[in-house]
């Protein structure tokens, strides 16, 4: 070949190599949260992907509310919308959406195995990745560590140790002019929140999950009766009444302001407790939450936390699935786990020296994220949401004294049969 050509020839895939980036990348849209804290910690690391990639990242600002947010998504897919291409997905999702998100195994490349096995089990739907774990939550027990040390307490292991010092420390602190103290705060309002504690509370006592592995209904059992009478005794006594309209925030209120022993919460709380204006600072402890009694008794919190899906509607679902992997990755989650307190859904990285320093708790608490109890999602599918709703009105029923807690797990087992009806 002449030498004019080979110079013409090697200059054209010079400049072929050095615009091809150009010419292939895609713009990806990810769901990064609703706060503005979740969508700062999100994009810094999207946009370090983008930069590396050369791609280019936008934030879709989800609703706050997840119900609403799952609302939108809805929408967005009866539409076949290509708008969004990577939600944030709740761990009680997949199963309602699995006609809509992609199979990730292809491009995970058996990350997965790299995180905790029960959230990897909850994603996966059909033998199909829906989701890869970003990161994870569960119920905790918080509580204040000088009052336990004013009045000679250690921190419960069952309920009724709970319940008893409690009730001793409301009794002293009323005592000395705070006449709003509670002993315990929690999620009591008729949501999903309350679903979460009531399935805590039927675990902690070995009644089971309402709905096993296998779609059978378990949920009208002894102990399950016995976990929701026991948190009935809590209201009016070392709870105000106040607290059946209580969602998360509400309960932080009341505890980060000083005005409770106990608060049942999900970890983000924490570092909002041990923020320079909090009035307890440096005065919490994180715990599992307490076990009943009985058999089959157990420390029970329940799962949850968000994934990262790609929609079937991508218009570039490779490059989304690479980003996913990317926002996954134990670099990525240790990070946000320094600097935002999100809780890793990687195993390794709660022994890891920088995470521990920055969130103390998380290191006595691996055993109690390996250990926490998924909601009947998965199998339940589209008819889940009818299942939470059937579960916390009943809860909310027995907390209200509205029905006994025999009688109430009776009837909530004949209406989760009609919702299943032949088959979930």
């Amino acid at each position: 070949m002449p030498l004019i050509h080979r110079l013409v020839t090697g200059l054209a895939l010079l400049l072929a190599g050095a615009f091809a980036p150009a010419l292939q990348a895609a713009t990806v849209t990810i769901a990064c949260g609703a706060s503005a804290p979740e969508i700062e910690h999100c994009m810094k690391h999207a946009e370090a992907w983008a930069k590396k990639t050369g791609h280019t990242v936008r934030n879709f600002t989800q609703p706050a509310n997840a119900t609403a947010a799952l609302a939108v998504y809805r929408q967005l897919f009866a539409a076949r919308s290509g708008d969004i291409d990577i939600i944030r997905v709740d761990i009680i999702w997949p199963g309602i959406l699995k006609d809509h998100l992609i199979d990730l195994k292809p491009y995970s490349r058996g990350t997965e195995s790299e995180h905790f096995p029960a959230i990897v089990a909850n994603n996966t739907v059909d033998g199909k990745l829906l989701g890869m774990p970003w990161y994870t939550d569960t119920g905790l027990l918080f509580y204040r560590t000088d009052l336990l040390q004013k009045y000679g307490r250690p921190p419960p292991i069952t309920w009724d140790e709970m319940a008893t010092t409690a009730a001793i420390v409301q009794a002293g602190e009323r005592a000395t002019g705070a006449k709003d103290f509670q002993g315990f705060v929690f999620q009591a309002k008729s949501s999903e929140s309350l679903t979460c504690n009531a399935i805590e509370w039927i675990a902690s006592f070995g009644g089971g999950r309402l709905v096993d592995d296998q779609g059978a209904i378990t949920i009208n059992n002894p102990q399950a009766a016995r976990a929701l009478a026991t948190a009935a005794k809590w209201i009016g006594t070392i709870s105000s009444v106040g607290v059946l309209n209580y969602a998360e925030e509400d309960a932080r209120g009341v505890f980060q302001n000083g005005q409770a022993l106990f608060m049942r919460n999900w970890p983000y709380a924490w570092s909002l407790a041990q923020s320079p204006d909090s009035p307890v600072r440096g005065k919490v402890g994180v715990s599992a939450l307490p076990r009943g009694d009985g058999p089959g008794a157990r420390h029970a919190g329940t799962l949850g936390g968000w994934q990262l899906s790609v929609t079937r509607y991508s218009k570039h679902p490779a490059v989304a699935a690479d980003l996913v992997l990317h926002m996954a990755s134990a670099a990525v989650q240790k990070d946000r786990a320094i600097r935002g307190s999100f809780n890793p859904t990687r195993p390794a990285l709660y022994k890891d020296p920088a995470v521990i320093a920055a969130n103390a708790f998380m290191a006595n608490l691996l055993g109690t994220f390996e250990e926490s109890v998924a909601r009947p999602s998965g199998v339940a599918g589209l008819k889940y949401p009818s299942v939470s709703l059937a579960l916390t009105n009943t809860a909310h029923d027995v907390l209200a004294r509205k029905t006994t807690p025999e009688a109430a797990v009776r009837k909530l087992e004949g209406q989760l049969k009609l919702v299943r009806r032949e088959r979930w």
